[in-house]
Order: structure tokens, then sequence, then C-alpha cells
């Protein structure tokens, strides 16, 4: 083969490859642009969801429950939570505090009915906390959660269960250490011996 030959076959190799890395290249270009775009619509898609589901807790019964602009959270409206000393016995409440607690637990209920059948992807934290006061009694833990946890069984005497709703029930006690705190912070101040009701939003499989 003549050196003329030789050259014009490399020369013509060489294009060719050329040719076929930039098509490699410039397919790999557009499969990058599409999947970061699909990418931003899923994201900006998944944004409104979330947006959605954390308005969703404004349609909570405001009879039961007001919004706390402090904490941006629901509080219970007219209902007084407060303990006896070293007690968890829920009957330590008056009368109409425990049936108007019966009723939070139904508006509660109704609500995650309504907002499974309104967004069928949402998914909520229904955390009861106990808390004690600031007393410095060793069991404060221990005792700020069956406060919690009796307000929970109490709940389902009176056939309020979430078992088939959007809703994962957690029973905590924060003792004395919570934010969530009625002021002043002190021993002698027997409001914090109570339990708080939240209801947190989660995205859930968006």
């Amino acid at each position: 083969m003549s050196k003329n030959k030789k050259e014009s076959f490399f020369w013509t190799s060489y294009s060719d490859l050329m040719t076929s890395l930039f098509f490699v290249m410039l397919v790999l270009f557009i499969l990058t642009v599409a999947l970061m775009h699909n990418k931003h619509k899923a994201t900006v898609k998944q944004l409104e969801k979330i947006t959605i589901l954390n308005k969703s807790i404004e349609q909570i019964d405001t009879t039961y429950f007001v919004y706390d602009t402090a904490f941006k959270r629901h509080t219970l409206r007219n209902i007084q939570v407060k303990f006896a000393r070293g007690s968890s016995d829920i009957n330590d409440l008056p009368a109409a505090d425990l049936s108007r607690l019966v009723e939070a637990g139904r508006a509660i209920q109704n609500f995650m009915r309504s907002a499974k059948e309104k967004i069928p992807d949402a998914e909520y934290l229904l955390i009861i906390e106990g808390q004690s006061s600031k007393d410095n009694y060793q069991g404060n833990d221990e005792l700020s959660y069956q406060r919690a946890l009796a307000l929970v069984k109490m709940w389902k005497q009176k056939g309020i269960k979430f078992n088939n709703l959007p809703c994962e029930v957690i029973v905590s006690g924060s003792g004395q250490n919570s934010k969530f705190r009625e002021k002043p912070d002190i021993a002698s101040n027997t409001r914090n011996q109570r339990f708080v009701i939240h209801i947190i939003p989660k995205p859930g499989n968006f």
C-alpha cells in the first residue's frame, strides 16, 4: 500500500471515530438534560404537595384547637390539662375538660379521615407529649409518659382510634425538658403537669 493510501485510510478512520464519539457525547448530553428537567419537574411537584399538606392542618376543628403563632403549632382551646402532683390519673381533670378532650380526639379523627379523602398521599405524626412541673422529681420522665398514655387509653375506650388513618401515633414523655411549656417554668407552676398534642404533617411517599 502506498504512503498516500495509508494516510488517506488513517484520516478516514480517525474522522469516523471522532464522528462516533461526537454522536455518543451528544446523546449523553441530551439524556442528561432530559433527566435534569424531569428531576426538576418532580421536585416542583413534590414541593407543591408538601405545601398543600402543611396547609391542610389549618382545616382542623377550631372549636377544640387554636393556632399558636409563637410556636407555629395548634394547641388545645379552652381545655385545662393539669394533673395532680405526682399523678398520671386522667380523672384528676374536671369532667367538663375530660368531655372536651374526648371531642378533641374525635375532631382529630375526623380531620384524618377528611385528609385521607382529599390528599391520598397525606401522612401525619400525632404526638401525645406528657410533661411535668420543674420540681426535679426523679421519676418525671416516666410520670410524663404515663400522663400522655392516659389520654390515648381514654380515647381508645371511647372508640377513638387511628389504625386505618394516615396517622402514626407516638406517645412520649418529655418530663421537664420540652420547649412547649407554660411560663414561668418553675417548680410551683402546676400547669406544666399536663400533656400536649402535636399534629405534624410529613411528606410520605411523594
